[in-house]
């Protein structure tokens, strides 16, 4: 599981390091080139809801197995195109199927893991998708330029598409349906809870900052006055290692001070290490 989910999010943010050269080589703007992730951010966002109401009703073995098996062909697709906006419409659908993935194993992390080890296991989970992010972008940025930042989406593809296969022959092949209590609430009712939407407003604001910030520094790094390598520039991403060891320590720390205090503190942290720079000469 933890694979799967790395190899998952090596796909999404897999062009990230080089946003600078797919701007370049198909001649588009920074901000178009930022769709080659945005994309797929979007199709998350669409297809999130949907596959969490599909796995309370079917097996997740199946949805798994199509879902990663349907993104690892966009992957190669991306790799295969010389139109910009194919390539944008190929990453908008692998973002659509990754909730194939990662719902699914949240939803069989939670069925059957009791509440004491649930907290550690999400660490990990987490854990993985650090780890991913950090692999997929290591992957893009160093094949470029020695070969080609498409060999990469071939590459996390066929490690996609194989830690989708294993994942699929692991998983128990029958699971029985779980029935929820009472009347089903509709997707328009979860938002609507105070106590969720906070939850919810969490995890919205801290993505929010974190995709901007790492979409944004490429372009910053490669222009004036640093004119930085692509090689360079990937290194910037090293400092996700720090968020490998930090998820299930976060977990620890919320099943001994509790979530919402643990949230608080490192939502502190977070904000006060921002530092306003000023943009790159245009």
């Amino acid at each position: 599981m933890f694979l799967l989910v790395a190899a998952t999010f090596a796909t999404i943010y897999i062009t990230q390091p080089v946003l600078p050269v797919i701007g370049a080589e198909f001649g588009v703007s920074a901000a178009r080139a930022s769709l080659t992730v945005s994309a797929v951010i979007f199709g998350i966002a669409l297809a999130t809801l949907p596959f969490g109401l599909l796995v309370d009703r079917l097996p997740a073995r199946p949805i798994l197995l199509a879902g990663g098996t349907a993104a690892s062909l966009c992957g190669f697709l991306c790799a295969a195109t010389k139109s910009f906006p194919v390539l944008v419409a190929g990453r908008f659908l692998q973002g659509v199927f990754v909730p194939s993935l990662t719902t699914c194993l949240v939803v069989y992390l939670v069925r059957r893991l009791p509440p004491g080890r649930l907290n550690v296991a999400m660490g990990a989970y987490v854990s993985a998708t650090v780890a991913g992010g950090l692999g997929g972008r290591l992957l893009a940025g160093f094949i470029h330029p020695p070969l080609h930042w498409r060999y990469a989406f071939v590459t996390a593809s066929v490690l996609l598409l194989g830690a989708t296969l294993d994942a699929a022959r692991w998983l128990p092949r029958e699971e029985g349906r779980v029935e929820a209590a009472g009347r089903e609430a509709g997707f328009l009712a979860l938002p609507s809870r105070r106590d969720l939407l906070r939850i919810f407003s969490v995890g919205a604001a801290a993505f929010g900052a974190f995709s901007s910030i790492f979409n944004y520094l490429p372009f910053l790094l490669a222009g004036p006055p640093f004119l930085l390598p692509t090689h360079w520039i990937t290194m910037l991403y090293l400092s996700y290692l720090v968020g490998v060891g930090i998820g299930p320590v976060a977990g620890r720390m919320g099943n001994r001070f509790g979530n919402g205090v643990t949230m608080a503190t490192e939502g502190l942290v977070f904000a006060g290490s921002g530092k306003p720079t000023s943009p790159p000469p245009s």
